[in-house]
């Protein structure tokens, strides 16, 4: 009977040992790769080179509408210091559903979606030069949500 318990514990014991030897899948390392391509990638953590870069790469501005639903953004003029891209973090808190569209004389050069309780960014190439920027939903703009964009 001891020979018998002893030969059932034998495979148990390699069973559990094999089991600790396992990788863990929820390592705290940020690579991964990617066998289809053989990339590397790297998380970077918040705060880091590539957001410095993109920020020197050109203006961030905010634009938030009225978190109240008013038919108005809190911004009535957006300045960038200098040509080139341009973001505009754009903040819809409200429960009214708002975009906002930049426009140079008469033409659409970028626009969000409509949106509502969330964010959305939109960037494009910018010219020295005043663009406006308004929401496109019906009435909105005729209701004066409409402001002016200099890029200097």
């Amino acid at each position: 009977m001891k020979k018998t318990a002893t030969l059932l514990a034998l495979p148990l014991t390699a069973i559990v040992l094999l089991a600790g030897c396992g990788g863990d899948d929820s390592s705290s390392d940020s690579s991964s790769t990617d066998t289809s391509t053989g990339t590397t990638q790297t998380e970077q953590p918040s705060g880091s080179a590539n957001e410095d870069k993109a920020a020197a790469q050109g203006d961030v501005l905010e634009l938030s509408a009225d978190p109240s639903g008013a038919l108005a953004y809190e911004q009535k003029t957006l300045t960038a210091e200098q040509p080139g891209k341009v973001q505009i973090d754009f903040t819809n808190d409200s429960p009214v559903g708002h975009d906002v569209v930049i426009e140079q004389d008469g033409k659409k050069v970028a626009g969000s979606s409509v949106i509502t309780g969330s964010s959305e960014v939109v960037s494009f190439d910018a010219k020295a030069d005043d663009y406006t920027f308004y929401c496109s939903v019906p009435g909105h703009r005729e209701a004066g949500m409409e402001g002016t964009l200099k890029v200097k």
